[in-house]
């Protein structure tokens, strides 16, 4: 891969000159340059219609002459003695994944910053978006035609759409007033700046409105009730329902913008009861609520991000009495399958709504985009709760949570098996289920020797059972050896003389392994029965088996 890289930056070098995706710096400066040429390389590659854009540090401007650099962003030290890395990647909204490399070229030390390309908003620098301009780095408020084509890319967010009739009176005052706190509680440094900012100064800076013009992320999050009229045809509801163990609603509520208040409302109407288990190594019952409070916020903030809202279609929240609770949201689920957010590394690459999920990110109503979905399974697999169950089918999203433990001792001793992955945890998860898992995933286990059996009828293996606690289920599922059911047979025999192949499949149907079907214990029945006529234990005359 170093390869690579040495080739690319041998290639940027050929450019005629520095270009607005396009850098060079011979050494380090201060971290807020870097911040500022990184928003505004971002925002030039986009305007560019370029993937990536590069600052390279060792190169010499003007000639373009490898000289070599002594920087080394590794080691090098931010504010408050913070790692420079981490330091941009906080103070850069929205968060984009920018990669730095080291090497070395001909001898000499250079350091490229391989940066993506603003896509959805304008990348801005402690909250203000840079551009290149020529080969100065300038604030993108003083050039609006740049900032016009940047915000056009938006075209297809429904979210950052704009609705042109409605005004800052079309908002909620308190939702504004929590909107300012929940921002500045976040940003700290700006807390002061934050207090001198109107209203419509506050909601630019927070990604909510648009150059002072109120958006469909606006109506979402901080609208009035009756402002969702501008939202039309699209809609935005939540409705809570309450249903008994027998699956009838015994009651209900909906709820309207602004959903910064509404969260709350919601998930102060979810009745979250306390539940008791018995913590290992202890005779004491430890007491937890059902569903983990970040897990009920992280799912209902997805819904409302994810949703669809130009299907007409109600974000759900359904609480059982049987201790599950469940959230749906309509439109297809961008990532295609669960595996796919909990595998990668990165945000995903798209989102349905970047406007309004960037705009939760900002006023905490969301986990750091991307990682909130792992976090909800790791937090289940800590409580030894079954993890969550997704369905993606019909052009909607729905997630189902179980607020108890299944199997307890199961679940715990589980846990101490070494080297499980979350992934291992979530296809044996499966495997409990009866759920079919993949290729891959089958393959992970067995590799571990922690399942058994044929694809589609997969079991938990003897070690894993053995430290279950669960060897009669083992061997219920796995099944006896064929010796047992050869003997069994020719015990049959010698006590009724004969019997015909229906005797066998009622005697021994319930002996043979629970993972089989029905037409698989057929088979199995058949073959021994062969076996045995070849090892000339018993024949086959008028339609019985006899003893030889």
């Amino acid at each position: 891969m170093s390869n690579y890289y040495q080739n690319l930056i041998l290639s940027l070098t050929q450019q005629p000159a520095e270009q607005e995706w396009l850098e060079f710096k011979r050494n380090f400066h201060s971290p807020e340059e870097i911040g500022q040429r990184i928003s505004a390389l971002a925002n030039g590659a986009c305007l560019a219609g370029k993937k990536f854009a590069y600052l390279v540090f060792g190169v010499e401007d003007g000639t373009h002459n490898i000289v070599g650099t002594g920087f080394s962003p590794k080691t090098k030290k931010a504010k408050g003695n913070e790692d420079l890395e981490h330091w941009l990647v906080s103070r850069l909204s929205p968060k984009i994944h920018f990669t730095i490399h080291e090497l070395q070229i001909d001898g000499k030390a250079v350091v490229l910053f391989e940066i993506p390309a603003a896509t959805d908003t304008p990348i801005s620098f402690l909250h203000e978006p840079y551009i290149r301009i020529g080969s100065l780095t300038k604030p993108l408020k003083h050039y609006p035609d740049q900032s016009r084509k940047l915000w056009q890319n938006q075209a297809d967010d429904w979210s950052a759409e704009i609705c042109y009739e409605a005004t800052l009176e079309d908002l909620d005052p308190k939702a504004i007033a929590v909107a300012r706190q929940v921002f500045a509680d976040k940003n700290k440094r700006l807390a002061e700046d934050i207090k001198e900012w109107d209203d419509i100064t506050f909601l630019n800076k927070a990604k909510i409105t648009i150059r002072g013009q109120i958006t469909n992320t606006a109506i979402i999050l901080l609208g009035r009730y009756e402002s969702t009229s501008f939202l039309s045809p699209a809609q935005a509801h939540i409705t809570w329902i309450l249903k008994g163990v027998d699956g009838i609603e015994k009651d209900y509520e909906h709820f309207s913008p602004p959903f910064l208040l509404a969260l709350d409302e919601v998930y102060n109407k979810i009745r979250n009861l306390n539940y008791r288990y018995m913590a290992s190594g202890t005779l004491f019952p430890e007491e937890v609520q059902q569903y983990d409070p970040y897990i009920i916020r992280e799912a209902l903030s997805n819904a409302i991000g994810h949703q669809d809202y130009r299907l007409g279609g109600r974000i759900t929240v359904v609480e059982k009495e049987d201790s599950t609770l469940i959230f749906q949201n309509s439109g297809a689920f961008i990532p295609k399958t669960i595996e796919n957010v909990l595998l990668q590394g990165a945000p995903e690459a798209s989102y349905r709504n970047p406007f309004l999920v960037n705009a939760m990110v900002s006023l905490n109503m969301m986990d750091t985009i991307g990682s909130g979905i792992k976090k909800m399974y790791q937090i289940q697999s800590k409580r030894f709760f079954p993890l969550p169950d997704y369905d993606l089918t019909r052009e909607r999203v729905l997630v189902k949570f179980t607020g108890k433990v299944l199997d307890q001792e199961y679940a715990k001793q589980l846990a101490t098996v070494d080297n499980l992955t979350l992934h291992d945890i979530i296809a044996l998860d499966k495997v409990q289920k009866g759920q079919i898992i993949t290729e891959n995933e089958a393959e992970a286990l067995r590799k571990k020797s922690l399942i058994e059996g044929r694809k589609n009828s997969y079991i938990i293996a003897a070690d894993v059972a053995k430290h279950t606690e669960q060897q009669a289920e083992y061997m219920q599922m796995r099944g006896l050896n064929d010796e047992y059911y050869e003997a069994a047979i020719l015990e049959f025999l010698k006590q009724f003389g004969q019997a015909q192949r229906s005797d066998f499949n009622k005697f021994l149907s319930n002996k043979l392994p629970d993972v089989l079907t029905d037409e698989q214990k057929f088979h199995k029945i058949k073959n021994l029965l062969q076996k045995m006529k070849r090892k000339k234990l018993i024949y086959f005359e008028d339609k019985v088996w006899k003893l030889v």
